[in-house]
């Protein structure tokens, strides 16, 4: 092999790594397919749920607001759910040990893990936005899913940074690190108006929504779907969401490097719970 082949065969190989993650993900899924089926109806429910609330109070503008919140904070949730425990399902599939040891790049591990994520979050967010469609009649003719897409695109990586800096707290504390994840995703619920405008919290709670990512992903997409604006109309939700993807995922990858040197130093990763 020459010099100038050995980067291509390694990029490719890591690139096979993370598909390999991937369809063991797919796997997992596939295999506790009653559980997925039982989170599904459950969010379907939520969804139905809290856009009920809109039609309670007979205003249409409620009900789309609430419908886009309630479909788009299960997109976010869910990539951040699965990121977060990638590090629990090892733990409960009792491969965490062999993972993390295998010859492969810490990155391409998240890469494959992020990307089923990412699939997983569309395919399930697409049924609850089928369902709140047949339920309610969505004024669309306004609508800019241009905008709305962008916004999405450029908001996932920001998730996925604060995802993969989740992921280490199950690494670090294992009996209580799943339920420390689940703590930060539900103070994310509270602070980025999801159901509500930022502008009804509390002064200090306002500050903390400007540095959740979900704050301008949803505020974005409203914005879009609602009021058919255009990519330059949100751009104060955009420059904010490429800034912190740009931090938060170089910055996860290093802080989950060092929490797994951590880990394996102090015997973590044998331990069950």
């Amino acid at each position: 092999m020459t010099i100038a082949s050995r980067p291509m065969a390694t990029a490719l190989r890591e690139l096979s790594a993370s598909a390999a993650f991937i369809e063991r993900n797919f796997n997992l899924s596939r295999r506790y397919w009653g559980w997925e089926l039982a989170f599904l109806v459950y969010a379907v429910a939520g969804a139905l749920s809290i856009s009920f609330i809109g039609a309670a109070a007979a205003d249409k503008r409620l009900i789309f607001s609430l419908v886009i919140g309630a479909i788009f904070w299960n997109y976010l949730s869910t990539v951040f759910s699965f990121i977060a425990e990638t590090i629990s399902w090892e733990r409960w599939e009792g491969t965490l040990e062999y993972t993390m040891m295998a010859p492969v790049r810490r990155a391409s591990q998240l890469a494959g893990s992020t990307t089923y994520a990412i699939l997983y979050g569309l395919v399930h967010t697409s049924v609850i936005l089928l369902v709140l469609t047949l339920f309610f009649e969505l004024d669309m003719s306004h609508a800019n899913f241009v905008t709305a897409s962008v916004v999405m695109f450029a908001g996932s990586f920001s998730v996925v940074g604060i995802g993969i800096m989740a992921a280490i707290l199950p690494l670090l504390y294992v009996e209580r690190g799943a339920q420390m994840t689940f703590v930060i995703q539900s103070c994310l619920l509270v602070v980025s108006g999801v159901y509500y405008p930022v502008s009804v919290l509390p002064g200090w709670m306002q500050v903390a929504s400007a540095f959740s990512p979900a704050t301008y992903i949803l505020d974005g997409v409203r914005k879009g779907l609602m009021e058919g604006a255009s990519v330059g109309a949100v751009v104060h939700d955009l420059w904010p969401l490429a800034l912190m993807g740009a931090i938060l995922i170089p910055l996860g990858l290093w802080l989950f490097g060092r929490a797994e040197h951590y880990a394996k130093r102090t015997g973590k990763l044998k331990r069950v719970g």
